[in-house]
């Protein structure tokens, strides 16, 4: 087995180090989020640390789950051996069951299926598992601490979930150049002899497994006084958390960190640290907002919590958040532009009280579902979820179900008989979600009226229901002389508002490029996930420009993208008194409804788009 890269060799990351460490000292507060993008040692931090347990706990292990992996394999199952040898019940032990007393590692956590994260949030929450399934009832300790990682890239996880996870950290590669030649150095290093490497660092690494097992010690010794208890209390009130959960997680984690610094109370320092870990992910914040804590709300917070502290006023039933959600400060640019025949601009997207009311996107084809949920079906290919005697409602043989009826038809030991009375078939659920292409015009003739920034209130409209939805979302935009794709298919809202929140306008209308870049993207995400539908929204006025031909070639363009099986809602920008009805023709091209824009202020969507289907 090849020898991990050393916890004390990672460079810089010391808040993912930090949160590491005190779930390690305290398992109980419930495991740490590790988010950020690719190629920042979320994984190989979690398994250097996994080896430096070892150390304190000879039984401690690393065990990863795969996105795969069935909830059969996560908690256990019965054992289909003794079943077909024996005709017996017997359980066989799961991942948790190996993961107890050491490390549960999910790499890509917000991938795995929503039912399958809530047993394992449950089990470290608890530290037992209780398995009630394929006729087995059975019960068993599961003691580990929870590590999961996740791109937001790639989508995130339900609120419901995120606040269950105790600690989250947001990595990010540096941007020092010192630190980046460091980190090259180190790790050229440890690829050419890991071995060598690692004994570098042993004596490191040895030092922190110890300090580690004296604040675990310790913890039960630690004082946390009422005062810091009322500011802990206070802090949480101030960013308006849901529930109890963060002020207890925020409790425990302070606890831990005053063990690890070798005290003996609980100061304000460890609670400022505990906040900093425990809050992020669980302050009530817009999805479009950036994640995180910013230092002067939480300076004001504990400003605020410092005199609560030192008081016992009458508690406020509905106290003021120190500042709310922190909006995106626009900075990230769009991509770089295209040639222009006009002149560029670079225009913010709406204020806040532009942006139009969430609007149910609901077109025919691609399917409604309830919120969040409108990516989960029974279908035929999906994870069965229980087994039935009823051939038609079911897809398939359940093996399972099959052998546990014939188990029960013939309890005595021997060699297992299965009848034809005893097939069940497996009852599946999968998911069916849909791929949001926004192709926004980003022409002169738009941005001439100054439509832009009601065009991005409505585009970020409509993202908050894909957010609601748990769709993918893509964004093409289009000016000058071409189109380019701002944002590539992501599960992230907040990261395709940042996309839109600025980006480049003026020039001609290459409307059929615009409508081309969509077609593309539905095409390569079709070799990724044949199942995700794909549903594109124009933002346009319709009037094509540029090239011989452009309303020919919108034409030609728009029969392209219908062949492909595309559903569309065509969002008419135009605005001007004398109307070409361009984006009407648009629609009909796409065999789409068309809904005007200012209709996004009052009315609802939804009705509009079928309203507009039932006419065509």
């Amino acid at each position: 087995m090849p020898t991990p890269y050393p916890f004390s060799a990672l460079v810089g990351q010391d808040r993912l180090r930090l949160a590491l460490v005190l779930c390690a000292v305290r398992p109980d507060i419930g495991g740490v989020l590790i988010r950020g993008e690719k190629g920042t040692a979320k994984s190989t931090a979690v398994r250097g640390l996994a080896e430096v347990l070892a150390a304190v706990d000879a039984d401690a292990r690393l065990v990863e789950l795969p996105i795969g992996a069935t909830e059969d394999r996560v908690v256990g199952s019965i054992d289909l051996q003794k079943v077909l040898r024996d005709g017996e019940h017997a359980f066989s032990p799961g991942l948790l069951a190996r993961a107890h007393g050491g490390v549960l590692y999910v790499d890509e956590v917000n991938l795995l299926h929503d039912h399958l994260v809530d047993v394992l949030l449950d089990a470290a929450a608890m530290g037992r598992v209780h398995i009630e399934r394929d006729g087995v009832s059975h019960s068993h300790e599961a003691r580990f601490m929870l590590v999961g990682t996740m791109n937001p890239e790639e989508g995130e996880l339900r609120p419901q979930l995120l606040d269950r996870f105790g600690l989250t950290v947001d990595v990010y590669a540096s941007r020092d150049v010192d630190v980046r030649v460091d980190v090259i150095r180190r790790r050229m290093s440890y690829e050419a002899d890991p071995a060598a490497f690692g004994a570098q660092y042993a004596a490191d690494d040895a030092e922190l497994a110890g300090r580690i097992a004296k604040a675990r010690a310790a913890v039960a010794s630690v004082s946390l006084p009422d005062n810091e208890l009322r500011r802990i209390a206070a802090l949480c009130a101030a960013f308006d958390v849901d529930g109890m959960r963060a002020d207890l997680v925020v409790a425990r984690t302070a606890v831990a960190h005053a063990a690890w610094r070798g005290a003996d109370t609980v100061t304000e320092e460890d609670v400022r640290v505990a906040a900093e870990l425990a809050l992020p992910h669980r302050r009530r914040r817009d999805p479009f907002d950036d994640p995180g804590l910013d230092p002067q709300q939480l300076d004001d917070a504990m400003a605020q919590a410092d005199a609560e502290s030192q008081s016992a006023p009458e508690p406020d039933p509905d106290p003021d958040p120190p500042g709310g959600g922190v909006p995106a400060d626009g900075s990230e640019e769009g991509a770089p532009q295209g040639n222009s025949a006009g002149p560029s601009t670079s225009r913010p997207s709406a204020p806040p009280s532009a942006t139009f009311r969430t609007r149910a996107l609901v077109v025919p084809g691609v399917g409604e579902g309830a919120p969040g949920r409108r990516s989960r079906a029974r279908n035929r290919t999906g994870t069965p979820i229980s087994a039935t005697d009823d051939a038609q409602a079911g897809h398939g043989v359940h093996v399972f179900g099959t052998l546990l009826a014939a188990a029960d038809r013939h309890p005595r030991a021997g060699r297992l008989q299965v009848a034809p009375a005893d097939v069940r078939h497996a009852i599946r659920e999968g998911r069916e979600g849909n791929l949001v292409i926004f192709v926004v015009d980003a022409s002169g003739s738009m941005a001439a009226r100054d439509r832009m920034s009601a065009v991005s209130g409505a585009t970020l409209s409509l993202l908050r229901d894909a957010y609601q939805r748990r769709d993918k979302v893509a964004v093409v935009t289009f000016r000058g002389a071409d189109a380019q794709v701002l944002l590539p298919p992501t599960s992230s809202v907040h990261i395709a508002s940042r996309r839109l929140a600025r980006f480049d306008t003026g020039g001609k209308t290459p409307l059929a490029q615009g409508l081309l870049a969509a077609r593309d993207v539905v095409l390569r995400e079709k070799t990724r996930d044949r199942a995700r539908r794909p549903l594109v929204v124009v933002l346009t006025d319709g009037r094509a420009t540029g090239g011989p031909d452009p309303l020919g070639r919108t034409r030609t363009a728009a029969r392209l993208l219908v062949a492909e099986g595309a559903a569309a809602v065509v969002v008419d920008c135009e605005t001007s008194y004398i109307r070409l009805g361009l984006a009407q023709q648009l629609a009909g091209q796409l065999g789409a409804p068309a809904v005007q824009l200012a209709q996004l202020r009052a009315d609802n969507l939804a009705s509009v788009v079928r309203a507009g289907q039932a006419a065509a």
